[in-house]
């Protein structure tokens, strides 16, 4: 069964509302969408970066994967890493390839008439997942609507806001937030945070120790992810089990980490890791470490994944991409009760509404 060349399209979002993180604002997510066909069957993959990954995908991933067997993935990707050896793999690169993998994936189960997630192997039928957003732009109304809408209107018992912001600047405020929303989902809930490497090491701590009277138990990059020392200190200092992990690009970035020491929960984005093959692979390399593994964002890209791996802590239902998933997507997940049920349908069980996301096509 050979490979058609891939299409690419390219959607940018506006957001909602403001956007920010302790690091980093933005108004808009582009969404970049693979289709990759071979006989009857069509599979869907997709990332979230710059138009230039659907440059990189077009010209020159496309033409390497056209008239190749659909069924050997792992030839497949093994190609397109060597392929940009010169070009720098972490970054654009990893998320091209990240995105035509997923769909190879996709492709691939829809040519068996399979659920991905049987085709993968199931490990559970039900993956937890945690509502996440709490932008530190949005007003406090706004927090606690959100948060509302996730812990007693969905029933998602775990929730993740951001703190860190004007990187860390802002540390009293920071506190206020994390207050409120614990007031507002109540005890029994658990309640994450997520400073995107806002602070700095001592600072962390000092954070870390006054999250632990508000119950809060998951720090996420308290300090850069590319500081596995810094991430070792806090891990080291603090209650709240700290992770990080959603900026790798490749396995040796895992392993890395993983030795250091720095992580309670290993994070990984098979949207920038190099998809489903470098997830599944990263996944079994925390596992042989005795560490549990969380999917970063695009839930519904890991959701069938996730649902074949024993170490699964849960994946992120982060605001931005569920709402770009539902707008594009035919076939997107419920996570009341806060899991998601990934078992059913052919391949990944969604389909691209093309005609109804025009309105948002930049390439």
């Amino acid at each position: 069964m050979r490979l058609h060349r891939p299409v690419v399209s390219v959607y940018t979002v506006p957001t909602d509302g403001p956007e920010a993180d302790g690091t980093l604002a933005w108004d808009a997510t582009t969404v970049v969408i693979a289709e990759v066909s071979a006989g009857r069957a069509t599979g869907t993959g997709w990332t979230y970066g710059p138009p230039a990954v659907g440059d990189l995908l077009h010209r020159h991933l496309g033409p390497l994967v056209e008239g190749r067997s659909a069924w050997d993935i792992p030839a497949l990707h093994d190609a397109m890493c060597r392929s940009v050896r010169d070009a720098g793999r972490p970054g654009i690169a990893a998320c091209a390839i990240s995105a035509l993998d997923i769909a190879l994936w996709d492709l691939k189960a829809r040519l068996l008439e399979l659920p991905l997630a049987r085709l993968l192997g199931v490990a559970r039928e039900a993956v937890p997942v945690y509502g996440s957003g709490g932008f530190t732009t949005y007003h406090d109304t706004h927090l606690v609507a959100q948060l509302n809408g996730w812990v007693h209107g969905q029933q998602i018992p775990r929730v993740k806001i951001k703190i860190g912001e004007d990187w860390g600047r802002s540390v009293s405020r920071d506190l206020a937030r994390v207050r409120a929303a614990r007031h507002v989902i109540g005890e029994e809930a658990e309640l994450y945070v997520d400073a995107d490497g806002a602070y700095n090491r001592k600072q962390a701590i000092r954070v870390g120790h006054a999250l632990a009277e508000h119950g809060v138990g998951w720090f996420e990059e308290p300090v850069s992810s590319d500081d596995l020392t810094g991430l070792r200190l806090v891990r080291d200092a603090v209650v709240c089990d700290v992770t990080a992990g959603e900026y790798g690009y490749d396995l040796p970035y895992f392993a890395r980490m993983i030795g250091a020491g720095a992580v309670d929960c290993l994070q990984i984005d098979a949207t920038r890791c190099g998809g489903l093959t470098e997830f599944l692979r990263a996944a079994a390399l925390a596992h042989a470490h005795g560490l549990e593994v969380s999917a970063h964002c695009a839930p519904h890209v890991h959701a069938a994944a996730a649902a074949s791996l024993p170490n699964i802590r849960h994946l992120e239902w982060f605001h931005d991409h569920v709402r770009i998933e539902d707008m594009f997507f035919d076939g997107a997940l419920d996570p009341t009760g806060g899991v998601v049920r990934p078992v059913r349908g052919v391949g990944h069980g969604l389909a691209l509404r093309t005609e109804d996301v025009e309105e948002y096509r930049v390439g």
